[in-house]
Formats: C-alpha cells, sequence, structure tokens
C-alpha cells in the first residue's frame, strides 16, 4: 500500500495540543506519524499520546541515536511503545551525529556503521523476547532480558545514507531511513537497497508562494545539516558535490553568511518543497512515483495554520 506520513510534533505547537490533529490523520488519509530526536521533543513520549490518540495510524521513530541510551534501555522503550501500539510501531534507528551524540550528550562517537550495525542485532535478539549474552564488536551486553516484550515485537528500520549502509538495511533490517535527497535521487537510493525493502524518508515541506522566505529558510537548514560530514559524504554521493562546493568553503572558513548565500537555488528548490499547498502536495506524490515507500512530510513554519497546512497536505 502506499503510505503518507507526518512528522510530529509540528513547530511551535504544543504537544497535548496535537491531539484534535492526530485523531483526525487517518481519515484525512495519512498512514503514519513520526518523531525526531535532536533537541526538541524525545522520540517516544509523542508516538505514546499518538497511539492512545488514533489506534490506526503507524508510529516511528525517524531516527533515535544508537549511542544516546544503553541497548538495554533502547530496547524497553522500544518494547513500550510496541505494546501500546501492537504491529503499528516501527523503531528506526540510526549513528546520528558527533554533534548530537559528543556535544550535547557527552558520548563518544566512534565506529557508527559497527555500532548500528550491533545495535540492530542486539535489538532483535532483545526485541524478540531473547535473553541476551553477547559480545558484539562495539559493545557487550550480560543476561539481558525484557520483562515486558512486545507482541508482536517492533519492525526495526535503519537510517542509511550511503552504499553501506544502505545495504546493511536491506540485508539485516525491515527497511531504510534516509532523509535529505530530492524526489530525483530516489531511483538511486532505491537501485541500492532493491524493489522490495522499505525506504522511508523525512520531506521537508515549506507552503508558501513566497519563493525567497522558503529559500531562505531552506538555505539556513540546508548549511546546518548538509555541512555535517555524512550528508556532505551523501550529496557528494549523489552528485551535488560542485553545486555545494562554495558552501563548504564558506562554512569551514567561519562565514556562516557566505555559506547560505552561495547555496544555489536549484539545489534549495530540490531539496525543499514550497509553492501552493497543492503543488507541495504534487511534489511530495512525485517522491513516491520515483519509488519512496514512505514520504514522511516535515512541516515548515511559514506563519499559517500548521493544522489547516497539514490538511491541505494529505494525500489525495
Amino acid at each position: 500500500m502506499s503510505r503518507w506520513g507526518l512528522t510530529i510534533p509540528l513547530t511551535g505547537v504544543p504537544l497535548a495540543a496535537h491531539r484534535e490533529l492526530v485523531e483526525q490523520l487517518p481519515d484525512l488519509g495519512y498512514t503514519d506519524a513520526w518523531t525526531a530526536e535532536t533537541a526538541g521533543t524525545d522520540a517516544f513520549s509523542p508516538l505514546v499520546l499518538a497511539s492512545q490518540w488514533a489506534p490506526q495510524l503507524r508510529l516511528g521513530t525517524a531516527i533515535v541515536p544508537v549511542y544516546t541510551r544503553g541497548p538495554g534501555l533502547l530496547a524497553m522503550q522500544a518494547a513500550t511503545v510496541a505494546e501500546l501500539a501492537p504491529g503499528r510501531f516501527v523503531l528506526g534507528i540510526g549513528a546520528s551525529s558527533p554533534v548530537i551524540v559528543s556535544s550535547w550528550n557527552a558520548a563518544s562517537f566512534e565506529e557508527p556503521f559497527a555500532r548500528s550495525r550491533d545495535t540492530l542485532r542486539f535489538l532483535r535478539s532483545a526485541l524478540a523476547g531473547e535473553k541476551v549474552t553477547e559480545k558484539y564488536e562495539t559493545f557487550a551486553v550480560s543476561k539481558f532480558r525484557l520483562e515486558r516484550p512486545a507482541d508482536p515485537p517492533p519492525s526495526i528500520m535503519l537510517a542509511a545514507l550511503r552504499p553501506g549502509m544502505l545495504r546493511l538495511a536491506a540485508r539485516e533490517a525491515d527497511g531504510a531511513i534516509t532523509n535529505w535527497l530530492a524526489a530525483s535521487d530516489v531511483p538511486r537510493v532505491r537501485a541500492v537497497v532493491g524493489p522490495d525493502v522499505e525506504l522511508a524518508a523525512r520531506i521537508f515541506v515549506c507552503p508558501t508562494e513566497d519563493a525567497e522566505a522558503a529559500r531562505g529558510l531552506g538555505r539556513m537548514l540546508i548549511s546546518s545539516y548538509l555541512t555535517v560530514p555524512v550528508y556532505a559524504a551523501f550529496h557528494e554521493w549523489l552528485g551535488r558535490g560542485e553545486a555545494l562546493a562554495p558552501m563548504h568553503e564558506a562554512w569551514a572558513a567561519g562565514d556562516r553568511q557566505k555559506a547560505n548565500q552561495v547555496i544555489p537555488d536549484s539545489v534549495v528548490d530540490e531539496l525543499v518543497i514550497h509553492g501552493s499547498v497543492e503543488s507541495c502536495r504534487e511534489q511530495v506524490q512525485s517522491y513516491a512515483d520515483n519509488g519512496l515507500t514512505t514520504p514522511v512530510i516535515a512541516l515548515l513554519p511559514t506563519g499559517e495554520d500548521p493544522f489547516e497546512q497539514v490538511r491541505g497536505l494529505a494525500p489525495r
């Protein structure tokens, strides 16, 4: 089935105030609600609420870092949400970034591929209710068993950008979650994971016909995210290395303002959807048409009513 997701919570809307909207999402045609985890809400709490507000929705985390909780705690939190949303919860995990892991959470960001793989393997066993004693390459666990394993255990998807992690997701996870790509990039990613693996992506949507305002916001986001080494490498692989080189040079020189200014309009327009609500909806659909299983809308603030925008962006 074709899926249509929304990122919650919405910017500037109190968590408890989401109930009215979340209850409406299934009737609007949304199939999924997904969270993120940076420095706002944690990834699990909004899904606990959504599990009770809209029992029809599939719920997912995109993503929970593999470094910022111990393996056992990560399994416990996933099992809790899976108990509240039986068969409807997807645990999306990933390496995250050095800023989130080290600068904000005082953890060591080492061997991201191996740590992601090891955490995935541990969670597979732990969430199935097994007693886990295992020495993995990046950590060891002794005699851990969940007291309340969920039945069924949740699906596990892996954040993946380039071929190595994408292939790991296709081989050992239930799907791949990617981020910051254009609709035209989807076939390249799909070619690596294969035709049958679920592929989800968060898509940044700014429903306004003020193109300069949308591009201004888009430039700030792009310079913040795509200067992170893993995203820089991702866009090099996707073929944007030359277009983004001036941004990287200015950022490395400490000139944030220039880094924003030198991002080409064409790159912003590829990576941040903007225009009328109807045009934005069609642009999201183009991701699905190009092979994305689960588009997850991340609504950017425009000053308009976000609930009305979410209603307008519902699939047709």
